[in-house]
């Protein structure tokens, strides 16, 4: 059953991101609000989908508080990337540039406001992640960074990547970590699982903390459910 779910689900989420990268593509023209607006209907058709197709329902302790903030979140599946534009309120997301170069996607992902980063480009790409996240507090928007820099399996808890503490210190904002045990249920490979994903939303953390501090005090909360 979890098999024929995650088939359905598959046939029917990505014929549905066409549609809303092509929507968003139609309405860009007319300013940025129309381009959110389009690509919140696709977090929250994914969703919906996640809910009534593979069967799997989540389950929050804390909520995320309104305002610019740094969101640090633990990445174990694609689930969470999806949803946190809906969960963290129009967020801009710092996410790898080969996300980003994607054709059709890559471009909806820049306009509605995605912060690319080039691991190869090593300081310059520090340098650009930078003045693209201060544009983004500028306007309100929390930023949204996985700080382990890629997906990792359940029970793994890598140490933060650099870019972190350097975006943390650029911006001075204080840090909203979550923590969640996605992976179970959604594996890098094989069918997803029905079941509950678990959120926690730990403790806001100030801003100018050492770095040393803060990456312990983030690591730690966003692995709370490990």
């Amino acid at each position: 059953m979890n098999a024929l779910r995650s088939f359905l689900f598959a046939m029917m989420f990505y014929p549905g991101t066409l549609y809303y990268v092509l929507s968003v593509i139609l309405v860009s023209p007319f300013g940025s609000r129309p381009v959110q607006r389009q690509v919140h209907a696709w977090s929250a058709y994914h969703y919906w989908l996640v809910r009534k197709v593979l069967r799997i329902r989540f389950e929050w302790d804390g909520e995320i508080p309104d305002g610019s903030y740094l969101i640090a979140v633990k990445h174990q599946a694609m689930v969470e990337a999806v949803d946190t534009l809906r969960f963290a309120r129009t967020p801009v997301v710092v996410m790898k540039r080969e996300l980003t170069v994607i054709p059709l996607f890559g471009w909806v992902t820049l306009r509605y406001g995605a912060i690319a980063v080039d691991r190869a480009a090593g300081a310059k790409a520090l340098r650009d992640m930078m003045v693209a996240a201060k544009g983004a507090i500028a306007g309100g928007r929390p930023v949204l960074i996985f700080p382990e820099g890629t997906r990792v399996a359940p029970g793994d808890s890598p140490p933060l990547q650099p870019g972190f503490a350097g975006l943390y210190r650029a911006l001075g904002l204080p840090v909203v970590p979550i923590a969640h045990d996605s992976g179970r249920l959604w594996p890098q490979h094989g069918p997803k699982q029905s079941g509950t994903i678990h959120f926690k939303v730990g403790e806001v953390i100030p801003p100018g903390l050492k770095r040393a501090e803060v990456e312990a005090r983030v690591h730690a909360a966003i692995n709370a459910l490990n």
